[in-house]
């Protein structure tokens, strides 16, 4: 049974200050890489409503995900949870890759976020809020379950089936739209539909946009106005560009609408992206690598909170957090108690977006994937060409951040303070560190309960992994 605090505590919470409870709006992005905005350096794509939001806000410069890709990030920040506690390791439950090329046996998880763990949403509801999933969901057939009063668009699906223009066999819930109506403005008008409808009460919006995960189906209106415009250094690719300010642009509207109905300033605006960048259309330099594996290019994603009257605008934060701690931040924010007798592995970030000083510095943030992802087709900056991710955990303490890969317990060690691009490994030269954090690492899983891939793959077959290795890397020899 789902266990909660007292009403007569939550109302202690609900009203201990005399301001309104704030609405939440959560701006939740699919495959947005950690340079793809304005205000993040893109030199392409065109965000200047993000970028306006961002700049009355706080951004978080080396904010992270739980996971690198997608129905993993999305467990983790409803749950508060890491993977090895919720077992949502990857998309879907079947093993990725081909068996000969696979060391270690498959752990398959779960691709189902448990109904038992109480999400932030039920929180939110059961303290009187109007809540509304739009968008994509994944981690179920229905994110109503969950604490939402409404679903618009989410199932299990991971991106539309048939891309941004309508039909949408597989979206659910969207009502109607025009033949040509793009998904993301579809998204966009259910979102301002549903604030009309509540402007009168407090209300949470997990707006969780399919965009711009694939297929890069660009908005027909836009394609002319990339086409000519110049290349940038970092980013040149139209359809991407066309996905990015579709969503800029709906963002544009939404707080036309929130300025209208007077709400903006009573609106806590947090904008996140499930994962990095999706690595044949988009470029996170200086991070190495893109959605789907551990490095900084994987897991560093553009974070801002806009808090009207909390956070005065423009400021940087360089403090790491992570996906798992929206939760607390969230309740916090609304003073919303948390569950009782649920783990929760984040921390609220309100003290530190209040301006104090939380005790955050030592904290370590971890990341653990016993899983196979395969490789993009294109090969990239890729140091494996046939998966994006073998079996690893990953800790980060400070500067210090430590890959192990579990098929043959090599280490990894980078100064990420002098080394933001991960290109020299350290293990050798701080043996001492790579101790102290394999010791943490290893007492982190004892307690989440995380499922090691230790049982070797009895269809494994070196040489031909060998060979598959050579002639995907042929091309690329001069």
């Amino acid at each position: 049974m789902k266990k909660f605090l007292p009403v007569i505590l939550l109302h202690t919470f609900l009203f201990a200050e005399s301001i309104a409870s704030p609405n939440i709006l959560i701006l939740y992005i699919d495959d947005l890489g950690w340079r793809d905005t304005g205000f993040m350096g893109s030199d392409f794509y065109e965000t200047p409503h993000l970028d306006m939001l961002a700049g009355e806000g706080m951004v978080f410069t080396n904010a992270y995900s739980a996971s690198a890709n997608c129905a993993p990030a999305r467990a983790s920040l409803l749950s508060g949870q890491y993977t090895p506690r919720h077992k949502v390791y990857n998309v879907g439950t079947n093993p990725r890759g081909k068996a000969e090329f696979r060391r270690l046996e498959h752990i398959p998880g779960t691709d189902v976020l448990d109904p038992d763990i109480i999400t932030w949403a039920e929180c939110f509801q059961r303290a009187g809020y109007a809540t509304a999933h739009v968008g994509k969901w994944h981690l179920s057939e229905d994110s109503r379950p969950y604490g939402f009063d409404i679903n618009v668009g989410g199932s299990h699906a991971g991106s539309p089936p048939n891309g941004y223009y309508p039909p949408h066999p597989g979206v659910s819930g969207l009502g109607e739209f025009a033949d040509d109506e793009y998904l993301t403005d579809t998204l966009t008008d259910r979102t301002i539909a549903f604030i009309e409808a509540h402007q009168d009460e407090p209300w949470l919006i997990y707006l969780s946009h399919f965009a711009v995960h694939t297929p890069l189906h660009a908005k027909r209106e836009l394609i002319s106005k990339y086409e000519e415009k110049p290349k940038g250094s970092l980013h040149d690719h139209v359809a991407m560009a066309t996905m990015v300010e579709a969503l800029d642009q709906g963002v544009g509207r939404i707080r036309q609408k929130l300025e209208e109905l007077n709400l903006l300033k009573n609106t806590i605006i947090i904008f996140f992206s499930d994962n990095g960048g999706y690595g044949p259309a988009t470029d996170m330099s200086p991070l190495y690598g893109y959605k789907g594996n551990y490095y900084e290019g994987g897991i560093r994603v553009p974070f801002f909170v806009r808090w009207d009257g909390v956070v005065e605008g423009a400021r940087i934060s360089e403090e790491p957090i992570i996906g798992v701690d929206l939760y607390p931040t969230l309740c916090e924010m609304a003073g919303i108690p948390l569950p009782q007798d649920q783990p929760l592995d984040g921390v609220s970030l309100v003290p530190y977006l209040k301006g104090e000083t939380p005790e955050l510095e030592n904290r370590s943030l971890f990341w653990h994937f016993p899983a196979y992802l395969q490789a993009y087709s294109v090969f990239d900056e890729q140091p494996d060409p046939l998966f994006r991710s073998r079996p690893c955990s990953v800790v980060r303490r400070g500067k210090w951040k430590l890959h192990y890969f579990f098929e043959d317990q090599r280490v990894e060690l980078y100064d990420l303070e002098n080394d933001l691009g991960e290109q020299e490994n350290l293990a050798s030269t701080y043996p001492q560190m790579v101790g102290q954090l394999m010791d943490e690492l290893k007492s982190w899983w004892g307690s989440t309960g995380a499922d090691l891939p230790l049982g070797l793959n009895p269809e494994y077959d070196p040489d031909l992994e060998s060979t598959a290795i050579s002639k995907k890397l042929a091309p690329l020899k001069p």
